[in-house]
Formats: structure tokens, C-alpha cells, sequence
């Protein structure tokens, strides 16, 4: 049987079955329509304005130096006018963050773009390492996900830019929208699609792989030869979202068009006005300045249970109580920095590509 000529340019030999699609296609039609759906979506979304200084979320991971390189690819080709900004996160995770922090060194020189390092032990005090130790595996990562959040919020004033983007992909929204869905949260399904936010005191944030499958990003990186970091953190098999994730494949290899429907009805849902009345307004925490819908944020509540002894008190009602009943928080106990948004001034704190 003769090889299958691309679907698209009809000349090559077709090396790619799209997961998304299901054309059979060759690398370059690949790269062409894989990075022009990005570009779409970048357009459509009106992520940009030419002059923009952009933080790139930078893990190591297959998601964020893809997202690194087409980026720097899209930004070239299509004039955008961006400075671009590799920022990552190191949790304090041995054996995993520590090695992939490599990557994402070789990453800077491979794309000649500035990289700032921030790290939870400079910022809470604490390295995720040092968290497992006292509250276990089984919520761990709630307090990485709250304090990565608000990280890279304060990374991204340091290099004082514009906007922040991450490597999330379409698999990662479906699954976000299953789990909000399986938790009755209603908040959070009401704006987990959304493509791009900001409130007044965050830094814009987008997702410009929103309809980019995981499968396809994969298959990116092995083609292009990208240099990735490609181990799973050592924390997250017990993460409730392994759950989502393992039914979402399972929908997936019934109905590959499964991640983009379930994305889709997310971004239809609409929340009651009765049930927005509801939800908490939000405000600006007293003790640290990031946002907040009560008067302390989630990540200073956190820190304080853990520097109290008392890890549960940011998880559950119960441990919240015990905390409240504990009294108020000594004097010299260990809080977050005061948050500040961008000022203006140009940054300075990076570490820039050698010759």
C-alpha cells in the first residue's frame, strides 16, 4: 500500500494523524497549522498590543517551552511587538523542580529571552518539600496551587510587565471544567473557561493554547526537537485532578472531539444572577495586598496554619475554626510581602541570556 499523501498540500508523505482533526498530514503542514491556530487565537482573543512586556510561565514542562518557543516563533513572524520573558516558579521540590529549573535555563539561551527565578522559600518561608513534611500528600497540592498563583503575580511586578502567559491546553481546561463541575463550584465553573483575566489587583493573565490538545503539543516538541523536562512532579499522583483527568481520557478515545465539547459547554454555562448575589465580592487581603474574598487571602492562610502548626486551617471549615479559636496571630510570625503592582519602571532583576 503506497504511503498517504498530506491532506493539505497534497506532496509530502503524511507523517501526523491529528488527534483534533484526524487529517493525515506531513510535519510541515503540522507546524503551519498547529502554530496559525495559535495565531488565531492570539487574534481573535486580542490577547496583545504591540509594546506589551509578556512573562512566559516557564516549568521546563512540554507546555510552557512550546508555548516559550511559538511564542517567540508567532511574536517574529506576525510583527507583534512584544518583549517576551521566560519566569519560573521553583516550589522547592528535589528531585524534580531542581532539575527541570535546568531546562529552563538552557531555555534562556536557546530563545535569547531574560529569565527571573522566584521561589516559594524566598517568598513563604517554606519549600514545598517542607510542606509534604508536615501536612502529607493528601492536600498538598492545594497550598502549591495557591501559592504558585500568587508567585507568579509578584514575579511578573518584578520584571514589571504587562501580562502573564501560561501554558495551559485544552485538555487542562476540560479537566478543570469536570472537576468544578464534580465539586458544585460554582464560582470557578462560571469563569474557568475564560480565555483571559484580570482583576484590579492581578496582572492580566491568558492562555493562548486554550484549544491546543495536550496530544498535539506533545508531538511538537518531538518534532521540532524541542528541549523539554518531561518527569511528572512527585507530589501530584495523589492530586484530586488525576481523576478528571484519567475519565477525560477515557472520553477522549470514544470521542476525540470529547476536550474542545466539554470547553465548549463550559464557555455557554451562564451562573443565575440569585447565585451571583450570593458569591462573595472580592477585596484586598489586610495583611499581605493580593486579592482576596475574605480579609485575609488564601495563601497568607495557609502560611499562617503552617507557621502555627496548624496545616489545615486554610483547607477545611473545621481547621479554619481551630485557627480562629487559637486566637490572634503572634506578632512575629512569618508573613508574605506586601504586593504591589507594576510601578512603571523598568526591570532589572533578571537574568539575561549570555553570548
Amino acid at each position: 500500500m503506497a504511503p498517504r499523501s498530506c491532506s493539505l498540500c497534497q506532496k509530502a508523505k503524511a507523517m501526523v494523524k491529528r488527534p483534533k482533526t484526524g487529517q493525515q498530514i506531513c510535519r510541515d503542514c503540522f507546524f503551519y497549522v498547529f502554530e496559525t491556530e495559535v495565531h488565531n487565537t492570539i487574534m481573535q482573543s486580542k490577547l496583545f498590543n504591540p509594546g506589551d512586556r509578556v512573562a512566559i510561565g516557564a516549568s521546563g514542562g512540554k507546555d510552557s517551552t512550546v508555548l516559550a518557543y511559538v511564542m517567540k516563533t508567532l511574536n517574529e513572524r506576525y510583527q507583534y511587538g512584544l518583549q517576551l520573558f521566560l519566569l519560573s516558579i521553583d516550589e522547592g521540590i528535589t528531585g524534580y523542580r531542581d532539575d527541570s529549573l535546568e531546562t529552563v535555563k538552557r531555555n534562556q539561551q536557546q530563545y535569547d529571552m531574560p529569565l527571573k527565578i522566584l521561589s516559594y522559600d524566598e517568598l513563604y518561608g517554606w519549600t514545598m518539600d517542607a510542606i509534604v513534611s508536615q501536612v502529607g500528600r493528601k492536600n498538598n497540592c492545594t497550598f502549591c496551587g495557591v501559592f504558585r498563583r500568587q508567585a507568579l503575580d509578584r514575579g511578573a511586578a518584578v520584571l514589571n510587565v504587562d501580562h502573564i502567559v501560561t501554558g495551559h491546553n485544552a485538555d487542562d481546561i476540560a479537566e478543570t471544567v469536570l472537576m468544578n463541575i464534580m465539586r458544585g463550584d460554582i464560582a470557578r465553573l462560571g469563569r474557568c473557561t475564560t480565555i483571559c483575566t484580570q482583576g484590579e489587583d492581578t496582572i492580566r493573565r491568558s492562555k493562548p493554547f486554550k484549544y491546543a490538545y495536550e496530544k498535539e503539543i506533545v508531538m511538537y516538541a518531538y518534532f521540532k526537537k524541542l528541549d523539554y523536562f518531561s518527569t511528572e512532579c512527585i507530589y501530584s499522583p495523589d492530586a484530586y485532578r488525576g481523576h478528571a483527568r484519567a475519565f477525560l481520557k477515557d472520553l477522549e478515545a470514544a470521542r476525540p472531539s470529547a476536550i474542545i465539547d466539554i470547553i465548549h459547554s463550559g464557555e455557554a454555562f451562564e451562573v443565575k444572577e440569585e447565585v451571583k448575589a450570593t458569591q462573595k465580592v472580592q477585596q484586598t487581603c489586610q495583611r499581605c495586598g493580593y486579592m482576596s474574598s475574605n480579609a485575609l487571602c488564601k495563601a497568607c492562610t495557609l502560611l499562617e496554619g503552617l507557621e502555627r502548626g496548624m496545616a489545615d486551617s486554610g483547607i477545611t471549615d473545621r481547621g479554619r475554626k481551630r485557627l480562629d479559636e487559637a486566637g490572634p496571630a503572634p506578632e512575629n510570625i512569618r508573613t508574605i510581602p506586601y504586593f504591589k503592582l507594576p510601578s512603571g519602571s523598568p526591570a532589572i532583576a533578571v537574568e539575561t541570556p549570555s553570548s
